[in-house]
C-alpha cells in the first residue's frame, strides 16, 4: 500500500498550505459558467478543520505526544460522471484526496473514493442496478486510539433486480458484498466481510407511495479469530430479518420512511450472545414552510465497532435535523443526535450489566453558493460521550470547526 511522504508542519511546502485558501477564494469569486461536459463533471475541493480532541481521548488522559488538538487540511480533486448508454445509465465518481495534519503528521494520508453504478433496463418492466465501490480513508478515532496511522479500505459490490409484474405490484431481489480491511496490524482482527441477500414485494400507490415487505439475511465473517478469556473463537454471525419497507408520501411536504421489523442474530461461537427483537430505522420528513425542511429519525440496529474489546454493538438512537434556505444562495443547517450502544449482546466476552455507552452530538453550519457550480460552507460540531470502562470506550468531549470550499467545472 502506498504511503504518502510525511513531513512536519514546518517542512510543508508553502504551496500545499496555501492551496485550500486559494480554492476557498476562487469559489467565492468564480463567475457563473456552463459545464465543461454533459457527461463528466470535474471538481476540486478543500477543507480546513480544527479539532480540540483529535484522538477522542478520555477527559482524564493527556494528549499523546503533546497537545490534544490539531489542525488538518484536505485537498480533493475528482470527477462525477453520468453517461446514458441507450436505455442504460452509467454513473459514479472518482475522488482523490491528500490529508495533512499540523502536529500528528504521522497520520498524513492519501484518500481514495471510486464508484461505478450501472442502471440497467430490459423492456418496460424489469430493471436494476449493479455496481462497485472502493474507499480508502483514515479509521476514525472514536473507538481506537493510537499515534500510528491506521488506514481503512472498504470494498463493496452489489446488484439488484426489480420486476414490475403489475402496474401496482413489484418484486425485487438484491445482493451485496462489503469488505473492510485495516492497515494497522493491531487492528486486523477487525477485518471482516459482510454478505447481504434480500427479497421483497412492494405495493406501489398512485401517489408515488410504497408499502412492502423485505426479507433479508446478513452473514458476517472475520478474517482472524478473536482472542478473549484465554481462548480463540470465531466471531462470525448471521442475522435474519423480516422488515416492513415503507415510503409513504402524505403530501408534497410530508413523507414517512420505515425499513424495520424483527431480527434474529446468531453467532458462530459464544451463542449466549444470540439475540432477537425489533430492528430497523424510521424517518419522518416535514417541510412546514417552503424554505424549511425538518427530518426526524429513530433506529435500533446492530453496528460494527472498531475497538479492542468488542467489535459490534446494538445501537439505539434518535436525531433531528433542519435545513433552512435563508436566501437563494445561503442555507443554514443544524442537527442534534443521541445514541446509546449496548455491548452486552454483542461482545466477544461475557460482560456484566452496564456494558454500554451513550453519546450526544450537535452540528450547525452555513453554506454560501455564489454560483450553481461553487459553494463555501462553515460547520461546527460538538460531541460528548459517556463511556464504558468495561469495554474501553472512554468519556470525552470534542469540538471541531471546519471551512470547506468546492468548485465544479
Amino acid at each position: 500500500m502506498h504511503s504518502p511522504v510525511q513531513t512536519t508542519s514546518r517542512g510543508q511546502k508553502p504551496l500545499l498550505r496555501l492551496l485550500p485558501l486559494a480554492i476557498l477564494g476562487l469559489a467565492a469569486t468564480l463567475p457563473a459558467h456552463a459545464e465543461l461536459s454533459d457527461t463528466i463533471h470535474p471538481f476540486v475541493a478543500a477543507t480546513y478543520t480544527h479539532d480540540d480532541n483529535l484522538l477522542r481521548l478520555d477527559d482524564n488522559i493527556p494528549g499523546f505526544l503533546g497537545p490534544r488538538d490539531d489542525n488538518l487540511r484536505q485537498l480533493q480533486v475528482g470527477a462525477l460522471f453520468d453517461r446514458p448508454i441507450g436505455r442504460q445509465v452509467l454513473s459514479g465518481h472518482a475522488k482523490m484526496s491528500k490529508v495533512t495534519f499540523d502536529h500528528y503528521d504521522a497520520f498524513n494520508y492519501d484518500g481514495r473514493d471510486y464508484l461505478a453504478d450501472l442502471l440497467w433496463r430490459v423492456g418496460s418492466h424489469v430493471d436494476g442496478h449493479v455496481g462497485l465501490n472502493y474507499v480508502q480513508t483514515l479509521t476514525p478515532f472514536t473507538d481506537y486510539h493510537s499515534t500510528e496511522r491506521n488506514l481503512r479500505i472498504q470494498r463493496r459490490s452489489y446488484g439488484d433486480i426489480n420486476w414490475l409484474f403489475h402496474p401496482s405490484w413489484r418484486v425485487h431481489a438484491g445482493f451485496e458484498r462489503s469488505r473492510s480491511e485495516y492497515d494497522l496490524t493491531a487492528q486486523r482482527f477487525n477485518n471482516r466481510t459482510d454478505t447481504t441477500t434480500d427479497a421483497g414485494l412492494d405495493f406501489l400507490a398512485s401517489s408515488s407511495s410504497r408499502v412492502g415487505i423485505l426479507l433479508r439475511r446478513v452473514r458476517g465473517t472475520y478474517e482472524l479469530p478473536r482472542f478473549s478469556g484465554g481462548q480463540l473463537f470465531d466471531n462470525g454471525y448471521e442475522q435474519d430479518e423480516v422488515n416492513a419497507n415503507i415510503n409513504w408520501v402524505f403530501s408534497g411536504t410530508t413523507q414517512f420512511q420505515l425499513l424495520g421489523g424483527y431480527a434474529r442474530r446468531t453467532h458462530a461461537a459464544l451463542t449466549s450472545r444470540d439475540s432477537n427483537g425489533p430492528n430497523g430505522r424510521a424517518t419522518f420528513i416535514w417541510s412546514p414552510a417552503a424554505r424549511l425542511r425538518l427530518t426526524f429519525s429513530g433506529w435500533r440496529v446492530f453496528e460494527a465497532v472498531e475497538g479492542n474489546v468488542v467489535n459490534n454493538s446494538l445501537n439505539k438512537g434518535a436525531s433531528a435535523a433542519a435545513s433552512w434556505d435563508l436566501s437563494s444562495k445561503i442555507m443554514a443547517t443544524a442537527r442534534v443526535q443521541r445514541e446509546r450502544r449496548d455491548f452486552n449482546a454483542a461482545a466477544g466476552a461475557q460482560l456484566p450489566p452496564g456494558a454500554s455507552d451513550s453519546s450526544n452530538s450537535l452540528q450547525a453550519g452555513l453554506t454560501y453558493m455564489p454560483t450553481v457550480h461553487s459553494q463555501i460552507s462553515l460547520n461546527a460540531n460538538r460531541q460528548r460521550r459517556t463511556g464504558s470502562p468495561l469495554v474501553g470506550t472512554g468519556s470525552f468531549l470534542a469540538n471541531s470547526i471546519s471551512l470547506n470550499g468546492s468548485i465544479q467545472f
